[in-house]
Formats: C-alpha cells, structure tokens, sequence
C-alpha cells in the first residue's frame, strides 16, 4: 500500500496514519509495531514514529498476514459478575489464559466466549482476541472486561489509554512494604536476558501502583492495589522491586527468596502451602469501577477471594497472627 502525504502541515507519521481509519492500522499501538518492524517507510527509507512528514513523501505500508489459529468454541464454563447489551465482566480463574497464541490454541477465555457469547462479542483489534479489551496473566484470577460490539471495544480501550477504568487488586505479599500506604512509580519494560519477564529500569514506560496494607503478619502482608497504569506483569514487577513479593509468584522470586523471610521453623509448612494449597501467584483483581461507555452510568463490581488465596490468608493468621 502507497500513500502520497499532500498535507499542507507538515505532521507525524504516526498522528497522520493512525487519523486515516485504515484496516489494519487500527490503533496506535499497531502502527508503532509495523514502524519498529520496518513494516513502514517513508520514500523507500525505514522511519521512527516521530518522523515528520513533508508534503509529497511517500509512505509504503506493508501489514503483515495474521496467523491463522482456527479459533475453536469450547464449552468452558464461565462465571459472569456483570453482563448488559455492551459488555461483560467475568471472573477469570486462575489457570486460564486469556487469549489464545500459536502452540497455545485452546483451552483460552476466548474459546470460552466463542461459546457462550457466538456471535456477541466485538471483532476487536485482532481476529484471535474477540471481545479482549485488556488481559490478566494465566495464574491471576479475577475481573476482566469483554466487549460485546466494536463501538464499545473502541470506547473501552481508549478509556483504557485515558486511565478512566479503575482495576482494584488483593494480594500476599512476602515481607511487609516499609509505608503503610504509598505509590510505586518506575520505568518497566522488557528484561534484556529472559523476553518473558519484565523489569523496572532507567528507560520504557512509565508504571504507577498504588497501594495500601490492610493487615499483616510478622512476615506477610495482605494489601489492596490500585493500577494507575496497567504494564505487562507491573504489581507483580513492583512489589519484587520493593523486595515485597507475591506470595507464589515464580518468575518474579522464588520458594529461596521467600525461606529466607521466615524462620526455619516454618519451612516445611510454607513449602506444604505452595505445593499443595497456593500453586500461583496471590493476586486476585476483585473490583472494577468506571462509567459506562453507553449509559453513562457508574458501574462497581466487586467479588470475593478465591479459595486458594483465602487460604493462604487463614494459614499467614493461624501460624503469624
């Protein structure tokens, strides 16, 4: 695809061709990713998403096929908290990744709402994530917003950009946060030595959580989050980087880190806990909170803790309280 830029002011590349509503640069976000591929230049030259556009450039777009995964219905059952004409909110187990991926195709929230919803769900920004307006890792549980038009799914992600949805969290965390209350703001982006994992550094994007304790016990704290920005793996990232953990958290610590909390003692009952009670992280997103993109009305859902976590809540009070 050829476009000649005949603007009179001169504008960015990617202001310019995000304003152009053409299929397949559909966001932003898209138009960056085929710019940082080279998928994108400008009179036969590669470009940056900063690069100004002069009248009579020539812009080359080439957008890559996608994939096809043969998404398939499967009949998951699924636990609805909210449902109206536009949207619905589910409560994700833990274990249930969100959308499918190549070596990954089934077994997904998204075969599951092929399911319930067939064809009531928006076509989204991606053919392999119907109705996905934002994610939650495989091992969180919790709330998740699902688009049930294209109208919405638009209306929801830029609400999304504009930071207008408030994401509530609960999680454990090993080690007690030094403020009772507070923020954590740093750069995140991707690690450098291992592409699956995610980390605070000098450069990236900017990641904000709030947080607050509810309580604690001697080596553990129960505390609410509250997302003001919402990066790959970013309380999970956070609270690792505050040397406070997620209980069960893997990737971001580890079954040594968290022995090295605690006592010697208790060593064989927290390895009983996250070998046969608590098998991912504690993290559980329980309320949403933001107006309705349609109706304009206030919409709150809030659930409860999941058994894993209440447990491992119950044992930190039996064994610390």
């Amino acid at each position: 695809m050829k476009i000649v830029f005949k603007e009179r002011t001169n504008q960015r590349i990617d202001k310019f061709l995000s304003s152009l509503q053409i299929e397949g640069l559909y966001s932003r976000s898209k138009i960056d990713k085929l710019i940082v591929e080279n998928h994108i230049k400008v009179n036969q030259v590669p470009v940056k998403k900063s690069y100004v556009l002069q009248s009579g450039d020539v812009i080359e777009i080439f957008i890559p096929p996608v994939e096809d995964l043969s998404l398939i219905p499967e009949d998951i059952p699924l636990e609805i908290a909210y449902e109206d004409n536009d949207l619905v909110i589910i409560n994700k187990p833990a274990g249930l990744t969100v959308h499918p991926a190549p070596g990954n195709t089934h077994g997904t929230l998204v075969n599951a709402l092929l399911f319930h919803f067939i064809e009531k769900l928006s076509t989204g920004h991606d053919p392999c994530r119907p109705g996905i307006v934002h994610r939650l890792d495989k091992d969180t549980s919790g709330l998740i917003l699902v688009a049930k038009n294209d109208r919405v799914h638009s209306l929801l992600s830029t609400m999304f950009q504009k930071r207008k949805i408030d994401k509530f969290y609960k999680a454990i965390t090993v080690g007690i946060p030094k403020e009772s209350e507070s923020t954590i703001e740093t750069f995140i982006e991707r690690s450098k030595t291992n592409r699956k994992k995610m980390m605070v550094s000098n450069s990236g994007k900017t990641a904000i959580t709030h947080y607050k304790i509810e309580t604690f016990f001697d080596f553990f704290s129960i505390v609410e989050v509250k997302l003001e920005t919402g990066r790959t793996h970013q309380i999970r990232v956070h609270f690792s980087h505050i040397n406070c953990p997620i209980l069960g958290d893997n990737t971001y610590s580890s079954i040594k880190r968290t022995l090295n909390f605690i006592p010697s003692n208790f060593h064989k009952k927290i390895k009983d806990l996250l070998n046969n009670h608590l098998q991912r992280q504690a993290l559980h997103a329980f309320k949403l909170e933001f107006i309705h993109p349609i109706s304009e009305k206030k919409i709150s859902v809030e659930i409860s803790l999941p058994d894993d976590i209440l447990y491992a809540i119950n044992w930190c009070k039996q064994n610390f309280g």
